[in-house]
């Protein structure tokens, strides 16, 4: 397996793919059991997959609460990730969001402690980045976070982070059918040496190829309001499919696989799987075994532009 790789300057170190719990918040997420949730983490654990990313918003808390239970008897191997929101932006908002957190998940420090959205978004009160970074920061010195990264960030609203404490990842939507972060903030994190922490890597599951024409969800389904499976970007993205089953089928492998592949080949790039049970964990490993060649790369390159095209500049994934 890939060894871990470093935060920055930081003593972190990620593993390749990174386990997201956003789906053992509940709410979004219909029919999760919190017993699978667990066996799913410590699966990952076991198997090497060291880091995991939850955050305070995902059912409120049962998210962290749920990961905390499950890290145990495995914290000297775990790398939490977790996310303040965008409403607990305030430098005492941020202070007690944090102890909040370390509660819950049942540990002294967080290893990587992102802003989940910028300030403004959601309808937040708007809060000037050096309050939010002067809180970061000093939780740093304090040794209650290790590290400090941002999520949803542009490439403007990094930059303007960057200046008062050190960002070491960034945690955007990426994946084969959502490129956007290619256009500048991809390659100012290489030039930084900014991780990237890809969420949603198989489209909310459209890269599974499991939902086909005409799928609906239910409208307690997070992915009901995810624009990808709807209209014209999801026809488009079902012919991208039709083309990228046969090259799945050469390397014999899942479309799953194959598209987590394709990001774990992308630079600085640690692909976030979210999973409801042990089972989905397994399914996943065979990506991290998976070399493409550069033939093939250019092929994935070029059947997942058309989708891409026609999503707007600046779009997000959901119409919440």
């Amino acid at each position: 397996m890939t060894p871990p790789m470093a935060l920055g300057q930081t003593a972190v170190n990620l593993s390749p793919l990174v386990i997201g719990t956003w789906q053992a918040g509940k709410r979004g997420w219909p029919g999760i059991d919190e017993q699978d949730i667990i066996a799913a983490i410590q699966t990952a654990l076991d198997a090497g997959i060291t880091t995991l990313d939850t955050a305070e918003i995902y059912g409120d808390g049962t998210s962290e609460a749920l990961v905390g239970k499950a890290i145990q008897n495995y914290r000297d191997r775990a790398v939490i990730a977790t996310k303040v929101f965008a409403n607990h932006l305030a430098y005492d908002q941020v202070l007690k969001a944090c102890e909040g957190s370390l509660k819950r998940l049942r540990v002294d420090v967080i290893d990587l402690y992102q802003i989940h959205w910028p300030s403004g978004t959601w309808n937040s009160p708007s809060v000037p980045i050096e309050e939010t970074l002067r809180a970061l920061v000093q939780l740093q010195e304090q040794g209650k976070i290790r590290a400090i990264g941002v999520s949803n960030f542009s490439l403007a609203q990094l930059q303007a982070a960057q200046q008062y404490g050190v960002i070491v990842s960034v945690q955007p939507p990426y994946s084969l059918f959502w490129r956007g972060i290619e256009r500048d903030l991809l390659p100012y994190c290489v030039q930084q040496n900014i991780r990237i922490l890809a969420y949603s890597p198989l489209a909310q599951g459209l890269l599974t190829g499991k939902f086909p024409p005409g799928h609906q969800f239910p409208a307690e389904d997070v992915r009901s309001k995810n624009i990808l499976f709807q209209g014209e970007l999801f026809a488009c993205a079902q012919q991208a499919l039709a083309q990228l089953r046969p090259i799945a089928a050469a390397y014999g492998v899942s479309l799953a696989n194959l598209a987590l592949a394709w990001l774990l080949h992308q630079p600085q790039t640690h692909p976030i799987i979210g999973v409801r049970n042990r089972e989905q964990v397994l399914a996943n490993l065979p990506a991290l075994h998976l070399k493409l060649s550069e033939a093939t790369l250019a092929q994935l390159d070029q059947i997942s532009r058309p989708v891409q095209e026609r999503i707007p500049a600046g779009a997000i994934l959901w119409n919440f």
